[in-house]
């Protein structure tokens, strides 16, 4: 795994808005082709095996805590317990998650958390990555079946939920969502679906059923918003009554918390793709990284590290905390790589990496491509 310095092309900015990637520039920099990664086949081989391996882990772990009710230490409030007993229960299909992963190309790949529930990035890591490869490396392959898997996948799930139309949401006031859910719809109308777009904003309860817009029935709803502050508001209430199917089902908000990490450790104890997890910092000594069980993008993370502390602002951590051992993320050319590993309904279906100058992956961190030999 290196490094390497890249010449951008001179029309990437007209080819990442022919992709819909038309915030690519959000925070100044977010799409950067001035640098690249280069992966060989065997570590390609190796991402690909511990993305599967780590899906097995969660699934396992998602068993466990319905099997015994261990819902609490997740910060799920009790009248949704049962919500999500069902959802696992009866195998509501789930699209997609995206594995955080520290490595530097040797050893083993550590897991940082698990996007799980609202995975972005994808985009970028789909198509846009892609038509990077083929403008600039035509003779060199990328780890990245995203597309295809997608497409293949929103049609399993077509039968499997017996259900002909599917509404995709996101809020109103996120350009990023909105790139994301409208290259998702893109993926399931070619899967067949009859695809219509839903601000998170728009959708309406006419006292027995959800409704957009229209007034057409919500049945099928892919939403781009956290299990959690759903369960949260009044209008979330209504899920509890079966009226729609979700996607990401209930039982996600399983694997979308950061006390997965913990449950991860506890029950695979030594495992060499995870790190160990506490909900206590007692036996790091001084040396932690503390993270609330339900933030995103970096939100109120703090790393304790050889008596420097870093701390990333924010609004989370009301829910509680877990504590992780330090893995250092990988430096080069001083910028600090997280690799997203993809899975696709059970299969892993690439990577797309982001770094930053500092040690916590936050929302202004750059999307770097990448491709292997």
């Amino acid at each position: 795994m290196q490094r390497e310095s890249s010449k951008p092309r001179a029309n990437w900015r007209s080819r990442c808005e022919e992709a819909g990637f038309g915030y690519h520039s959000m925070g100044g920099t977010y799409w950067d082709e001035s640098a690249c990664y280069a992966f060989n086949a065997e570590q390609v081989d190796r991402l690909e095996e511990v993305t599967a391996e780590l899906h097995r882990l969660c699934l396992g772990a998602a068993e466990h805590v319905v099997s015994e009710r261990r819902f609490a230490a997740f910060a799920i409030p009790e009248p949704f317990h049962e919500l999500v007993a069902q959802s696992w229960h009866s195998k509501e299909p789930s699209l997609f998650g995206r594995f955080d992963l520290s490595w530097d190309g040797k050893g083993e790949p550590t897991l940082l958390e698990y996007n799980a529930d609202t995975p972005t990035a994808l985009l970028e890591a789909s198509v846009v990555q892609w038509h990077w490869l083929e403008d600039t490396h035509p003779g060199k392959d990328q780890f990245n079946s995203l597309h295809e898997k997608l497409i293949e996948r929103w049609k399993v799930m077509k039968q499997e939920m017996q259900e002909k139309t599917l509404h995709l949401s996101c809020v109103k006031e996120s350009a990023e969502d909105l790139g994301n859910v409208e290259y998702l719809r893109d993926c399931a109308l070619q899967a067949g679906w009859d695809a219509r777009q839903l601000f998170i904003e728009d959708l309406g309860w006419d006292g027995s059923r959800f409704v957009d817009l229209d007034e057409d029935e919500v049945r099928a709803l892919f939403k781009l918003y956290p299990w959690e502050w759903l369960v949260r508001e009044e209008f979330g209430t209504h899920l509890r009554e079966g009226a729609a199917q979700l996607i990401e089902p209930a039982w996600k908000m399983l694997l979308s918390n950061k006390a997965l990490l913990v449950l991860l450790w506890e029950m695979n104890y030594g495992h060499p793709n995870l790190l160990p997890a506490y909900f206590t910092p007692q036996k790091f000594g001084a040396d932690y990284v503390k993270k609330p069980l339900l933030s995103r993008e970096g939100a109120n993370v703090t790393i304790r590290s050889r008596g420097v502390v870093r701390e990333q602002p924010g609004a989370y951590g009301a829910e509680g905390y877990g504590y992780q051992c330090i893995a250092p993320l990988p430096a080069f050319d001083n910028r600090y790589p997280v690799i997203g590993a993809w899975i696709v309904g059970d299969a892993a279906a690439g990577i797309g990496i982001r770094e930053d100058d500092s040690p916590i992956t936050r929302n202004s961190s750059r999307f770097v491509p990448h491709y292997f030999t």
